[in-house]
C-alpha cells in the first residue's frame, strides 16, 4: 500500500493509495519541527478512527519545504520499513525530464502537477495551481515541464494588504456581486477576485501566443473552483491533481528500476 505525501508551504496532505484509488486523504498544517513520531501518532490515530487497516510499505514524497523531508524520511524508515521516493532528488525518475535553463531546480510540486496533468489530459497544457503561490506550468506535447510563471498567491495578496495598510481589515476571498465595491471589504474582495481573473486570463493568453499552439488550461488548488465560476477560464478542474501525479511518478519508478 502506498502513502503519498504532498508537503506545501501551508498544508501537508497524506493520501493512502491502494493501486486503483485513494482510500483516505488527510490534511495537516506544515510544520518543519514536527518529528517522525508525531507524524506517525497523528496518522495512525486517524487510521484507527476511520477503521482503516492497511499495511503501508511504500512512500512517495513531494515537498516544497526542504526542512520537513528529513523527518518524513525517518517516518518511512522507522514505521513503514521503506526508503521513500522523494520527487526532485536524483534517484527519483520522471516520465519526462524538464527542459529548463541549466542549473535550474524545478519545484517538486510543479513536476508532480505536470506528470498528473499529462497522464490525464495529454500534452500542450497550462496547469494553474492556486496554492500559497499561484503557479502556471507549461506542459509540452511529450509531457515535459518546459517552464512557467510564478505569481503571489491569492491569500498571500490579501494578507499583504491587511499587514501593510493599517486601515484595511483581513477579509476572505469570495466572488463579489458587483465590480464596484461600496464598502472596504467589498472593494478589497473585488480587487483581488477580478484582479486574479485578469491575471490568469492575460498570462494564459500570452503563454498560448508564445507557444503558438492550441493549449488546454487545467486548474487545481483550493481556490480553483471559486475562479472557475466565471469567464470560462479553465478547460478542466482537477481536485486531486498533485496526489494523482505522485502515483504516476511512483508507478514510473517501479516500472523502470
Amino acid at each position: 500500500m502506498l502513502l503519498a505525501i504532498d508537503c506545501g508551504n501551508t498544508n501537508t496532505v497524506f493520501s493512502i493509495w491502494d493501486g486503483s484509488e485513494f482510500i483516505a486523504t488527510w490534511r495537516t498544517s506544515t510544520e518543519w519541527q514536527r518529528t517522525a513520531d508525531q507524524y506517525y501518532v497523528w496518522l495512525s490515530t486517524l487510521m484507527s478512527i476511520h477503521k482503516i487497516e492497511v499495511s503501508i510499505d511504500e512512500v512517495i514524497v513531494s515537498s516544497t519545504v526542504p526542512r520537513v523531508v528529513f523527518n518524513l524520511r525517518v517516518l518511512s524508515d522507522r514505521y513503514f520499513n521503506c526508503r521513500p521516493i522523494v520527487v526532485g532528488k536524483p534517484d527519483c525518475l520522471l516520465p519526462a525530464q524538464p527542459r529548463v535553463d541549466a542549473g535550474t531546480a524545478v519545484g517538486p510540486d510543479r513536476l508532480v502537477n505536470t506528470a498528473g496533468a499529462y497522464d490525464r489530459h495529454g500534452g500542450d497544457l497550462i496547469v494553474v495551481d492556486f496554492g500559497t503561490a499561484t503557479t502556471f506550468d507549461v506542459v509540452a506535447p511529450d509531457g515535459a515541464y518546459v517552464g512557467g510563471v510564478i505569481a503571489p498567491g491569492v491569500n498571500l495578496s490579501l494578507e499583504a494588504l491587511h499587514n501593510a495598510a493599517a486601515a484595511l481589515p483581513h477579509v476572505d476571498i469570495s466572488k463579489p456581486q458587483r465590480v464596484i465595491g461600496t464598502n472596504t471589504v467589498a472593494c478589497m474582495q473585488s480587487g483581488v477576485f477580478w484582479g486574479y481573473v485578469g491575471l490568469v486570463r492575460e498570462i494564459c493568453a500570452r503563454i498560448k501566443a508564445e507557444r503558438d499552439v492550441p493549449m488546454r488550461i487545467i486548474s487545481t488548488g483550493g481556490l480553483a473552483p471559486l475562479f472557475g465560476q466565471t469567464e470560462a477560464l479553465f478547460d478542466a478542474f482537477e481536485d486531486d491533481l498533485t496526489m494523482h501525479g505522485l502515483t504516476v511518478i511512483h508507478r514510473y519508478n517501479k516500472e523502470n528500476t
